[in-house]
């Protein structure tokens, strides 16, 4: 089974640690972070949404203009423009990428963030709509002939779209949440299915509910599962743990007072369960498996993809096998020093990670060559 790695596609210097340095769209650095993910292994970068936030689509068409192979996983909200619309907008960026662009659909989590744009649907509405833009979007990326359709968000006659991807038969499709919703709306409709990192029993627990729910919306396949973690890495475990303590240390400090790091998310009572999730977990325990670490989730009142897996390249890397081992396909990573840490992260763990999943799939190839006679004679004899 392969392994992707996924980066974050910044536009500028700033993390939860400390502010950025230039202006919220540093078009040198934006490139300089893209580029040091295509230096060092990494398959793909996610360009993320905030309303207030530099426009994504741009900033993906802007690096996939400067750079050849790195792939693109572009963030977006249905309630922005219209399906039709964003059909095409996908289309042309599949073009200027030459097929590198696979979409992330946001539902929205958060009522106000959402209403900041305009959207006053309720949580439970915005996972209908997700799901009715996903059917429209596939269809007219697919379809040569004019449709129309009639949902309950969505209403149009007789569109085609001239522009189609490069991609066929389509771009892939990723989405994300970790309530019942989520994983029907999903589960039925994406190639990818993104969760945070958890406990490896609470991941397994929610790979099996969007399995369920491909199967019960009919599917033959399932997405394959990405889990988002935040990796802090040193040298030794020692110099790890005071990094690790040091950044949630800079965390705090930023948000003395109650302050939120974001216009996006609260320090208390998120309203998406995503982020609700974390908040249990990091309240039921600091330190969970082989290097799962919950200050960081707790720090930010689980803001987004925000538990830490902590150790030496080796930890980190073997911790990161414990979740390929579940099922696992894409591993997300992002640190908090963007730049610094995706060179370290690509230079030190990617490659473990590649080589032990390479000497897996070479013991799978063997199991399956020997055949179900070679497996009886060796159980008989």
């Amino acid at each position: 089974m392969p392994v992707e790695f996924l980066g974050i596609g910044g536009t500028h210097d700033g993390s939860e640690t400390h502010a950025r340095t230039g202006g919220v769209f540093d078009k040198e650095y934006t490139l300089r972070l893209a580029r040091a993910h295509e230096d060092f292994g990494w398959d793909r970068v996610l360009f993320a949404y905030g309303s207030g936030s530099p426009d994504p689509a741009q900033a993906a068409a802007y690096v996939a203009t400067k750079l050849d192979k790195l792939q693109i996983l572009l963030a977006h909200r249905p309630n922005v423009s219209y399906p039709t619309f964003a059909a095409k907008t996908f289309a042309t960026l599949d073009q200027i990428s030459d097929g590198r662009l696979t979409v992330h659909f946001i539902t929205g989590g958060n009522d106000h963030e959402q209403q900041r744009e305009g959207d006053y649907l309720s949580k439970d509405e915005r996972y209908g709509r997700t799901r009715e833009a996903i059917q429209i979007i596939k269809k007219a990326w697919t379809s040569d002939e004019p449709f129309s359709f009639e949902g309950q968000y969505y209403r149009f006659a007789d569109y085609v779209s001239d522009v189609k991807p490069v991609q066929q038969p389509r771009p892939g499709v990723s989405f994300g949440g970790s309530s019942p919703a989520a994983y029907a709306a999903g589960g039925a409709e994406a190639d990818i299915y993104c969760l945070w990192g958890e406990p490896l029993d609470r991941t397994a627990e929610q790979i099996a509910s969007v399995k369920a729910a491909a199967l019960a919306a009919g599917r033959t396949d399932v997405p394959r599962i990405q889990v988002a973690f935040r990796p802090i890495i040193a040298p030794t475990e020692e110099l790890a743990w005071e990094k690790a303590h040091a950044t949630v240390g800079a965390i705090k400090d930023r948000t003395k007072g109650g302050r939120p790091l974001t216009r996006r998310h609260k320090l208390t009572e998120p309203e998406n369960t995503g982020s609700q999730r974390l908040l249990e977990i990091a309240a039921n325990g600091e330190r969970f498996d082989r290097a799962l670490w919950t200050p960081t989730a707790a720090a930010t009142g689980g803001a987004g993809n925000s538990n830490a897996l902590v150790g030496t390249p080796e930890t980190v890397a073997q911790a990161l096998l414990d979740y390929y081992d579940l099922g696992v396909e894409i591993l997300s990573a992002r640190g908090y020093d963007m730049l610094g840490d995706t060179i370290d992260f690509g230079r030190y763990v990617i490659p473990i990670v590649r080589e032990e999943v390479a000497k897996r799939d070479v013991a799978r190839a063997a199991i399956a060559a020997r055949g179900p006679r070679d497996d009886a004679l060796t159980i008989d004899g």
